[in-house]
């Protein structure tokens, strides 16, 4: 059995392992309080695969969940501690040549605090209530307007 091709993610309350494996078969995850089994038989030539992972933290056995499509099985794992990050998946510090992490999917989410995140919702509110009507007509902004300012005279055309 060959270890299948991962990439991770972390969040505020849940760790995300994406196992690449094509056209997969017989899945099989099994979560566990500080631990989660991966298997399944994937491609053509019918190659098993299987993971085992002794994780970082606990995670809630019963919150965790996978789902499979033809080119992957997702899996997210419920953090038993909401708000603790992880810096790495695993328990052991040493390298797994199978594991990565998905940089495409990766936040820096300790840097957001709270409070942050809800100043940041007042504001999207208050430009989302603000209504189009009142501001100004800027399709005619290249008009002569009576002024008094010398600023504003017909600049000559470019040659």
């Amino acid at each position: 059995m060959l270890p299948a091709t991962a990439k991770w993610y972390d969040r505020r309350d849940s760790v995300f392992v994406e196992f690449c494996v094509e056209d997969s078969k017989d899945v099989q995850v099994k979560f566990d309080l500080s631990k989660f089994d991966f298997s399944c038989v994937s491609g053509t030539d019918n190659i098993k695969h299987h993971n085992s992972v002794e994780l970082f933290g606990d995670i809630d056995p019963k919150g965790s969940k996978h789902r499979r499509t033809d080119r992957s099985v997702l899996c997210c794992l419920r953090k038993a501690e909401a708000g603790k990050s992880w810096p790495r998946l695993t328990k052991d510090k040493t390298k797994c040549n199978w594991l990565s992490v998905d940089f495409n999917n990766w936040k820096d989410w300790e840097d957001d605090s709270e409070e942050d995140l809800s100043s940041f919702d007042k504001f999207s509110e208050m430009m989302n209530s603000m209504g189009g009507d009142d501001l100004p007509d800027l399709d005619g902004a290249e008009e002569e307007h009576d002024s008094a300012d010398s600023d504003d005279e017909k600049m000559p055309d470019l040659e």
